[in-house]
């Protein structure tokens, strides 16, 4: 057994406080940290990851509300709900009118950006980029109507509209790989190109679009995919990084798959914090709900996402129902956890100053 991990926290504390000092860790020390298992160790490692947020973040998070405007999609990925071909999966399409009512409802609760996120829906791919057309308008209308920041998340799309995107006001744009293994992308997400969706992601990005990448744990990863997937992070420059657990989905290939001990995510999360310091790191309400909050904060998460407001028959992802109408997903709702952890809600301009900031470092 390696040094490191004889005793609870002696050795380890040394790779902590060459992290806080500014110096990387190189792999096999991020392999050290990715393998703790004592309670003590884990510990270390959330602390660890807690001073860093507040030497970057101090006590402030920032809040993302979420409106799954689109659940149809053109893609059978074997571990979503909306894949193409399942009846299982609930099917709607919001107009505009419902979605900028929302939005207005979901910025006068506080968010500090309001995140679009639809499958790849074929009523938009069937037209090329024309086929996008109404989707712009929409986006104008959330920009203008609220004016907070937007995220789209609407996957794989020609340049032509990442350039549209950039140029009507659209601040990040999100399109998660869920793998950095080609294998195991193949088996994720049948039928589509690894290179495409990565390559997608860069154009956006030199295109002045803020860049969210994500990665899911439990889905027959390695330790090794893992720890690839924080260098394809680091090396995409992405300005926000996120990790979730699988969750078994109803209606596809693998659904009958044992969900995940959520203990990987949070090491993910740490790691992230630890590795790229001064970047935004969510914690999804989407996973566990309020429940599994303050433990993902405690991590070192700095956003919670997945805010989502109730009477509007919205989903989530992968749990599409959990605490929405109960206002579990409100700003309201996460007050309490967010004072248990000495966290509190940033400012408006607090969030539009990090975004000011991280473009003139990114560019």
């Amino acid at each position: 057994m390696n040094h490191f991990l004889r005793s609870p926290v002696n050795g380890i504390e040394a790779l902590f406080d060459k992290a806080e000092n500014g110096c990387g860790l190189a792999p096999q020390e991020m392999q050290l940290l990715l393998s703790l298992e004592t309670p003590d160790q884990l510990e270390a490692l959330f602390a660890a990851a807690r001073r860093l947020r507040r030497k970057y973040f101090g006590r402030k998070v920032f809040l993302y509300g979420f409106l799954y405007v689109s659940t149809h999609c053109r893609n059978c990925c074997t571990f979503c709900l909306y894949r193409r071909n399942n009846r299982e999966a609930p099917r709607y399409r919001k107009r505009r009118d419902e979605i900028v009512s929302l939005a207005v409802k979901l910025a006068e609760s506080g968010v500090h950006l309001i995140d679009l996120t639809m499958g790849e829906d074929p009523a938009l791919y069937s037209g090329g980029e024309k086929g996008f057309e109404d989707l712009h308008g929409t986006l104008e209308a959330v920009i203008k109507t609220t004016g907070v920041p937007v995220m789209v998340s609407v996957g794989v799309v020609p340049e032509a509209v990442l350039e549209r995107f950039a140029c009507q006001g659209v601040s990040w744009y999100a399109c998660y790989q869920e793998t950095h293994s080609r294998s195991l992308f193949t088996r994720l997400r049948s039928g589509q190109d690894f290179d495409e969706r990565l390559q997608n992601k860069f154009k956006a990005h030199k295109l002045g679009l803020l860049l969210e990448e994500g990665l899911l744990t439990g889905v027959g990863e390695t330790q090794a995919d893992l720890l690839n997937s924080l260098a394809v992070m680091q090396r995409m420059d992405a300005d926000q990084v996120r990790v979730m657990s699988f969750v078994p989905q109803k209606g596809t290939p693998m659904a009958a798959a044992p969900p995940p001990d959520r203990l990987q995510e949070l090491k993910m999360i740490a790691l992230m914090r630890i590795c790229m310091p001064d970047r935004l790191i969510p914690a999804s309400l989407d996973i566990d709900g309020l429940a599994g909050l303050k433990q993902r904060l405690n991590a070192g998460a700095n956003v919670v996402t997945s805010l989502v407001p109730s009477g509007g028959g919205l989903a989530g992802v992968a749990q599409s129902e959990l605490d929405i109408e109960a206002g579990g997903r409100s700003v309201a709702g996460i007050q309490r956890v967010l004072e248990e952890c000495g966290l509190l809600p940033a400012a408006p301009a607090q969030y539009r100053e990090w975004i000011n900031q991280r473009r003139k470092v990114a560019g």
